[in-house]
């Protein structure tokens, strides 16, 4: 695709400072369009993905030293428009890349960190930041075996959908934690053994009734009281995997840890069990073998992607670089099943 279909400005949302309140904080800034140089390629987002993540990275709870303003956004679904010299891919070619800074229209990506796409379709971003986070997590430090019993908190969300449907791939047992009737009956159409909305059930009190042995792995997102619930459940050599801590993500306190957390050596030590930390970035090596992975069961039907677009929001659909800070916002509220996605393509 030549210059001449090219605007001759991008748009991008950048962080100004940090804070944990995302609308605040955020700038939507014009630039020239820059030039893809060797390797590179000129992208047009069609959809980007929203995460937890997203505030703690714009809020700098992620690097410290980092400097404003902050390019924001993780992940996105795009079609390339132009492409430098050695890059490997041509113009029209749909795909999906990792990179700092994707909440914008059109964005310079190396062609090495994008994943080849069938098609320009909302659905496959569920695979890169949150398929992968759930599928490597329980794979490679969850050290998930069939006929094991696995925790999964919050799981209707973006990345809980993919960890229950990965460890019912893997033959296990799957227990997920939500917090509406609706969300229960979602995991039980994605296969989940045994919903809990926490809400109105305890969920200490069905594990220690139900599952009495333990639970062999927890994948475990939220922090604070659920955190010490699974701890205090897991079974002998169990792993509980810490992904995140939502709970805290709006707070500028930051995570202070419980009584549980706190007296947590001699807790594992009596049942020869761990508690492991996971990080995305530090598994980069597998990231293009497991989207390729899950975008192959997609297509066989043996993985589901659901997305949420806001179609339930008074305020409607999100759509337009605007609508992040409402997407952000939504994450929060707990009203969300499925992956959270803006539509941010000019072609609406």
């Amino acid at each position: 695709m030549g210059d001449e279909h090219l605007p001759s400005t991008i748009r991008k949302l950048t962080a100004l400072r940090a804070s944990t309140n995302f609308r605040e904080i955020i700038s939507l800034e014009t630039l020239p369009t820059p030039k893809p140089g060797d390797g590179e390629l000129l992208v047009r987002n069609r959809f980007v993905g929203i995460n937890a993540s997203d505030m703690m990275w714009a809020a700098g709870k992620y690097d410290p030293t980092c400097k404003y303003p902050l390019d924001i956004g993780f992940e996105a679904v795009a079609e390339v428009v132009e492409a430098g010299p050695n890059a490997i891919y041509k113009p029209g070619q749909p795909v999906m890349y990792l990179q700092f800074g994707a909440f914008c229209d059109y964005k310079i990506v190396k062609a090495s960190v994008c994943v080849p796409l069938p098609e320009v379709k909302a659905e496959y971003l569920s695979f890169i930041l949150s398929g992968n986070t759930a599928a490597i997590s329980l794979d490679k430090v969850g050290e998930i075996k069939s006929g094991e019993t696995v925790l999964v908190t919050a799981a209707a969300g973006g990345t809980g959908q993919l960890a229950v449907q990965w460890a019912k791939l893997k033959g296990c047992h799957v227990i997920g934690t939500c917090s509406s009737e609706d969300k229960i009956q979602f995991l039980k159409s994605i296969g989940c053994d045994r919903p809990v909305n926490y809400k109105t059930e305890n969920l200490g009190d069905v594990l220690k009734t139900e599952y009495p042995k333990g639970v062999d792995v927890v994948f475990e997102t939220m922090g604070e009281h659920m955190l010490d619930t699974c701890i205090d459940n897991l079974a002998e050599r169990g792993r509980l995997i810490i992904i995140g801590y939502i709970e805290r993500y709006e707070s500028d306190k930051g995570y202070e840890p419980s009584h549980t957390v706190a007296t947590l050596t001699a807790r594992l030590l009596k049942i020869s069990a761990s508690v492991r930390g996971f990080y995305l970035k530090n598994f980069a090596e597998d990231f293009v073998s497991y989207v390729t992975k899950q975008i192959q069961y997609y297509k066989e039907g043996k993985l589901k992607s659901f997305v949420d677009m806001g179609e339930k929001e008074s305020a409607g659909l999100f759509v337009g670089l605007e609508k992040i800070a409402d997407a952000v916002e939504y994450l929060y509220s707990k009203k969300s099943i499925g992956k959270i996605v803006v539509d941010v393509s000019s072609k609406l």
